[in-house]
């Protein structure tokens, strides 16, 4: 389905309505769909589509996946989230996984910003550049 440029701005009106100080409200988010589906008006659901498109990419944007050979300490924890919240703003979604595979060292993926430091990156980019 095409969307419209007035069904695009609906949607992108109703996205920045739906943030507080720069993040999203999920309750706002409920509420707007909510009485959009309810009153229907024109081009509604190209707007909600593309409002479900922002809604999608800014979660993306906000969750952040640290990846570590071995349990991550709560100092190296807290030393994670003050710099990703500097770089990448308040309400960022962290969480921490184990992966034996990265030998050592850290992988931390923001949205499609990928940071590698583990052993298993270098040495898969050193055998990229052989």
């Amino acid at each position: 389905m095409k969307i419209s440029k007035q069904a695009r701005r609906d949607g992108r009106d109703l996205f920045n309505a739906c943030r507080v100080n720069g993040v999203l409200d999920e309750a706002r988010v409920r509420d707007a769909v909510t009485r959009v589906i309810a009153a229907k008006p024109r081009g509604y659901l190209g707007a909600l589509s593309h409002f479900h498109r922002l809604v999608k990419l800014d979660l993306d944007r906000r969750t952040a996946r640290v990846e570590n050979a071995v349990e991550t300490s709560p100092e190296l924890m807290k030393s994670i989230e003050s710099r990703l919240t500097a770089q990448y703003g308040p309400g960022l979604n962290i969480s921490y996984w184990v992966n034996p595979a990265l030998i050592g060292g850290l992988r931390i993926r923001v949205g499609s910003d990928i940071y590698d430091g583990s052993v298993a990156g270098r040495l898969a980019s050193l055998e990229a550049s052989l």
